[in-house]
């Protein structure tokens, strides 16, 4: 009797330490996804103190709000969708299970032409296809000064590729601050001195609107 009980405590030891590592093990995948923000400068943070830039701010964002998941800072300043795609391979590593593209403000800066622009942003889609990925798009707006054909064919790449490969699009990486008001002089409250670059309380604006597209980005993921 005392044997049956001795085996009977040590295989319900065995099922409950079982149990503590499935357990464990599932909060340990959730909290490894890893989410790559393959960007630019505005990406980066430039001109900004390491904690007011957009991906340290995008990080308290999810950590507030029950996210499990970290923010890896792929952003390289100055850099072009050409670069971005350039970049692409080593950055979806294995460890990678969701990217955030926003590329193109430099490309808008030089003037290049769109349907370039549009291969790049497409070669990156097709790489993180090929890695099931999933990926949130943020576009951005040309001005009218390179004229309404190329403004038209910029802006329209991002939803047009965004649809064709099953991605999550926000129109535009400033939709926080379009959100605040129309009026130039209330936005460059948010802008350092340069006109181009979000200060902190306009990454904080920034990020309000990408911290819930990031969220059901990854829901599926993690939950």
């Amino acid at each position: 009797m005392l044997v049956a009980l001795g085996y009977g405590a040590r295989a319900w030891s065995r099922n409950l330490i079982a149990l503590f590592f499935i357990i464990w093990s599932s909060v340990a995948v959730a909290q490894d996804l890893r989410i790559a923000a393959l960007g630019d400068s505005l990406t980066q943070g430039y001109g900004l103190m390491e904690q007011d830039g957009f991906v340290p701010q995008l990080q308290a964002w999810l950590n507030e709000n029950g996210v499990a998941a970290t923010v890896v800072n792929a952003g390289v300043s100055g850099d072009t969708t050409q670069g971005g795609l350039s970049r692409i391979e080593w950055t979806l590593t294995p460890d990678i299970g969701a990217l955030i593209v926003a590329l193109g403000g430099n490309d808008v800066l030089r003037g290049l032409d769109p349907a370039g622009s549009r291969a790049n942003l497409r070669g990156i889609l097709e790489g993180a296809q090929a890695r099931d990925v999933p990926v949130l798009l943020i576009g951005m707006e040309a001005p009218g000064n390179y004229g309404p054909e190329y403004k038209r064919a910029f802006d329209a790449m991002y939803p047009e590729l965004a649809a064709e490969f099953g991605a999550q699009h926000l129109e535009s990486f400033f939709a926080g601050l379009m959100s605040e008001s129309d009026d130039h002089a209330d936005l460059m409250q948010y802008m350092q001195p340069d006109g181009i670059h979000p200060n902190a309380d306009g990454v904080m604006r920034i990020v309000e609107v990408v911290g819930p597209e990031v969220q059901a980005l990854v829901d599926p993921l993690i939950n």
